[in-house]
């Protein structure tokens, strides 16, 4: 379901493993990272009605719910199959994503999965 190589993969698992006590793991089929819970996948799918869309070039975060509802009205994200309704939404990665808003998107979701330990860490290096 991924390529190794692949340039886009590979620039999120450098992001990923800049947050503390973050591991990659294969979660079916996919990249995923975490550390007590996932808090990105690589690729995704969205089911509307019998059919299935992949998005072989996406990320799956769970965003701070407040800014839920704002990043579901651009055109790059998705509404996750089986993740969807428990807050996660997918975006889509290309030439023109902006890569400091997907790390403020991980930065996020880490924050909701991560352990206070973990979370204390990422403070204390932030300036």
């Amino acid at each position: 379901m991924f390529d190794d190589d692949d340039p886009y993969l590979e620039r999120v698992r450098k992001l990923c493993a800049g947050f503390p006590e973050a591991d990659e793991k294969i979660s079916h089929g996919r990249p995923a990272f975490f550390t007590k819970k996932v808090f990105v996948y690589y690729g995704g799918s969205h089911k509307n009605g019998d059919e299935w869309t992949e998005f072989p070039y996406a990320v799956m975060v769970q965003p701070d719910p407040g800014d839920r509802a704002a990043l579901l009205e651009d055109t790059r994200t998705f509404v996750p199959a089986y993740l969807g309704p428990s807050g996660w939404i997918g975006i889509v990665l290309d030439d023109k994503t902006d890569w400091s808003e997907i790390t403020e998107l991980f930065d996020a979701s880490f924050r909701l999965t991560a352990s206070k330990r973990a979370i204390t860490a990422l403070d204390a290096r932030t300036p």
